[in-house]
């Protein structure tokens, strides 16, 4: 029998959006009526009450006690309410179609409606046709869903980029706790900002410094970047859109730029690249997920080291400009269905969904010796006094054998703390090690580092990376055992750069801590 006073001892959680249940008078007794709780219903999520009385809020467990009052809910027809807004690039494609694969997981059909506005809602049906769950979604942009969230008008965010400052204030203010808490938000799926021309357009590459000139407004003509004589057309995702701010924020200010006043603006993406594409003199800035028949430039820097973006350097972050798709949720608990759900996303069974659906799915892969060859080739024409040929020479010996992870680790720029994909490929590598995935396996750590500086310094600190990622590892996966796997540490440097070292974006990528398994 569930423990009533321990139940309500245990009152700490606030769980459920404002929409399920208006507050109204409610008793709630123990099974041998031995206490009572008298107040206004505030929440029931299908398992827990949450109650106001003299004594404050209290959440209750449903199996411990029984209702009375105008307020109970059904138990027997209790429908879950979930509401999700934000990023339009979620709620078109990816959230519809996790929803769809959780539901055909869990045994429910589905049902879509359109609501006013552009919005829907998803409908959870069991077997006998009652609903179980709607998800309802407000198609708005990231600055929109977190105002909706701090305004109590829903239950999820949708993010194309982490919260800022001022929205972590307003939440803190409206009682939603800390929305930096690495347990108020999911890496759902990765993307990637790419800038997008039309197939008719010469120019296939641009270093990022050019890029913030041609949005900032400083480059106008082609001619300046190798192609045509003729003027620069900027178009850009909507002000408030999460693509929109990631660029400004990670492009732009780092170069202490600002948009142009030429832009044009979109609300749908896939309005944007339908215009790119056939503008031969148009530039875009458009999500890797979406870029219809434009064709994406390389990234470039003066030493002639080029990337581009792919599902691999996606997922390995070797591409600059991945851009992590974010679940942000408030610090109340959600009713049952949406946690199952937000656990179902995280799964093996969520990734090919989300493969499939167009996005750069969370699964790592393998990546053998012999796919390393622009890397590999990069690193012998950076070759130098610093970093002699023996050194290449032990870097091949040493990671003979091994396969390379897409599951790698970089940093905030200034930092030594991972960057928010990272910090979920650290929880994601430690479930992995916990329910056994590499037992019998060799985990090296390695780590590597920027040009600048003496190499013996980069050397040090390459290593002393790899040994903090590492042990980040081991102390969140709680239940490993260092026996079932070998995890060693190594450090080569600046022996095998990613990117040119004369930029911060270039000196950025190459900081990294990469996995290699054998």
């Amino acid at each position: 029998m569930i423990n009533f006073r321990a139940a309500v001892c245990a009152a700490l959680l606030l769980f459920v959006a404002p929409n399920l249940v208006q507050a109204q008078d409610v008793t709630l007794s123990s099974p041998d009526g031995a206490v009572e709780i008298t107040g206004n219903l505030l929440g029931f999520d299908g398992e827990f009450y949450r109650v106001e009385n003299k004594f404050g809020e209290l959440t209750l467990d449903g199996s411990g006690v029984s209702c009375e009052g105008p307020g109970c809910p059904s138990l027997s027809y209790f429908v879950a309410e979930v509401t999700l807004s934000g990023s339009s690039i979620l709620d078109e494609v990816l959230l519809p179609a996790l929803i769809e694969g959780f539901a055909l997981r869990n045994g429910f059909k589905t049902r879509r409606d359109s609501l006013p506005g552009g919005n829907f809602e998803y409908t959870l049906l069991r077997a006998e046709g009652r609903p179980a769950a709607r998800f309802s979604f407000l198609i708005s942009t990231t600055d929109d869903g977190f105002t909706d969230l701090i305004a109590q008008e829903a239950d999820i965010v949708m993010a194309q980029r982490e919260i800022r400052a001022a929205e972590q204030k307003m939440a803190r203010e409206a009682g939603l706790g800390d929305m930096t808490a690495a347990s108020r938000s999911r890496i759902v799926a990765l993307d990637a900002l790419v800038p997008v021309v039309s197939p008719a357009n010469p120019v296939t590459r641009i270093s990022l410094p050019s890029l913030a000139k041609v949005f900032s407004g400083e480059i106008k003509n082609w001619q300046a970047l190798g192609g045509p004589d003729a003027p620069i057309s900027l178009h850009m995702s909507a002000p408030g859109a999460g693509l929109t701010q990631a660029f400004e924020d990670r492009v732009l200010a780092a170069s202490g730029k600002q948009f142009s006043q030429d832009l044009r603006y979109y609300d749908r993406g896939t309005a944007l690249v339908r215009r790119v594409a056939t503008d031969p003199f148009a530039i875009g800035i458009t999500s890797f997920s979406n870029t219809g028949t434009t064709r994406m430039l390389a990234l470039t820097g003066t030493c002639g080291f080029m990337l581009r973006a792919n599902r691999r350097t996606i997922k390995t972050e070797d591409y600059p400009l991945t851009s992590p798709m974010f679940l942000y949720l408030p610090e109340r608990r959600l009713a049952k269905v949406a946690r199952d759900f937000l656990a179902y996303v995280r799964g093996p069974g969520a990734q090919i969904v989300i493969r499939r659906a167009g996005f750069v799915d969370q699964a790592p892969e393998r990546i053998s010796m012999n796919a390393q060859g622009d890397r590999l080739t990069n690193a012998i024409l950076a070759a130098g006094p610093e970093v002699p040929l023996g050194e290449l020479q032990r870097l091949a010996h040493t990671l003979s054998g091994f396969r390379r992870l897409s599951t790698s680790f970089r940093f905030e720029t200034g930092s030594a703390r991972p960057d928010a994909q990272s910090r979920s490929n650290i929880e994601q590598l430690a479930r992995a090690l916990e329910t056994g995935l590499y037992d019998g396996k060799v985990l090296k750590f390695v780590g590597f580092s920027d040009g600048q500086g003496v190499a013996s310094g980069n050397q040090k600190i390459a290593l002393k990376r790899a040994k903090s990622v590492r042990d980040k590892v081991l102390s969140t996966a709680e239940t490993v055992s260092v026996e079932r796997v070998e995890l060693q540490v190594e450090a080569f440097g600046e022996a095998l750069p990613m990117a040119c070292d004369d930029s911060a974006w270039g000196r950025q990528v190459n900081r990294r801590v990469e996995v290699w398994v054998r």
